[in-house]
């Protein structure tokens, strides 16, 4: 029911972001700078999307391995792999105290699955399965797709949102055509306001996507027990990753940055002991 629920939410979301984007489009005047906008953030979106894998693995300092370099990290994501019904991805380590993990790729045929040093000093074999499995219930789910997806729609507003407020300097706030235009004051407001919007619902579907991660990887691995061990020893860590950046912190199992400002709105992830509960049954 809980898997469900958060399928649900993501395809709300999603068309409630498209909501926005349609509304702010007509509200602009006109659907030509909606096309443009939205062409624009295609392409940069979903280029950063085909080539994810390599983007991410360079930008986090990732060092592919294979099974002569560890082997018993190859063979247990393999083996995971294997249950999980996905071809072996390729398997990465970053040079960092701070225990953390990541999946990327653009389908399962390209994914990739990366754990810090740290983290493979913390755990043993049963929690950093869980870890791993979570990992490729993300790869499963295509949620590098998804959150592609969501970064398309909010580049979108984004982009629309630069242009009222452009339209609005150098338009004078409105328009010398003798048609009806959009109220100065209401343009500006939902130029302030709509961004907001945008990285409100793309955290949201983010953090819908972990539960489901959550959910997936106690599947694969046989057990929640050892996923909820990981994140209780996460939970008390407060490094912050040397490479991670505000635009990957989505990615990993908890926060790289440790952020803990406006945690509940614009947060990327749930509350970790929430996932905790959840994964012992406390939480229905």
């Amino acid at each position: 029911m809980q898997q469900l629920r958060n399928r649900v939410k993501t395809v709300v979301l999603l068309s409630l972001m498209t909501i926005v984007i349609m509304f702010f489009g007509q509200a602009l005047g006109g659907y030509g700078g909606l096309k443009i906008a939205f062409v624009l953030a295609m392409v940069i979106n979903l280029g950063s999307w085909w080539f994810s894998a390599d983007i991410v693995l360079a930008r986090s300092g990732a060092r592919v391995v294979g099974p002569a370099d560890a082997p018993q990290l190859y063979q247990l994501v393999e083996h995971l792999a294997e249950r999980a019904d996905l071809p072996t991805p390729r398997v990465a380590i970053v040079d960092d105290p701070a225990p953390n993990a990541f999946a990327t790729g653009r389908n399962p045929a390209n994914g990739v699955v990366a754990v810090t040093t740290g983290l493979l000093a913390l755990m043993n074999r049963e929690e950093l399965a869980g870890v791993l499995a979570h990992e490729l219930t993300h790869i499963k789910n295509r949620d590098i797709l998804i959150g592609s997806v969501a970064a398309v729609m909010s580049g979108v507003i984004m982009l629309l949102a630069n242009m009222a407020k452009f339209g609005l300097l150098f338009s004078g706030g409105g328009r010398d055509d003798g048609r009806a235009g959009l109220n100065p004051l209401a343009a500006l407001l939902m130029a302030v306001l709509a961004p907001v919007a945008a990285l409100l619902i793309q955290a949201a579907i983010s953090r819908s996507r972990e539960y489901l991660a959550d959910d997936g990887g106690a599947d694969i691995a046989g057990t929640p027990f050892g996923l909820a061990s990981a994140l209780e020893k996460l939970s008390g860590r407060s490094e912050t990753m040397r490479r991670a950046t505000p635009d990957t912190a989505h990615m990993y199992i908890t926060n790289p940055l440790r952020a803990r400002a406006m945690n509940n709105l614009f947060a990327t992830h749930p509350p970790i002991e929430e996932r905790i509960a959840r994964l012992r049954g406390e939480i229905l």
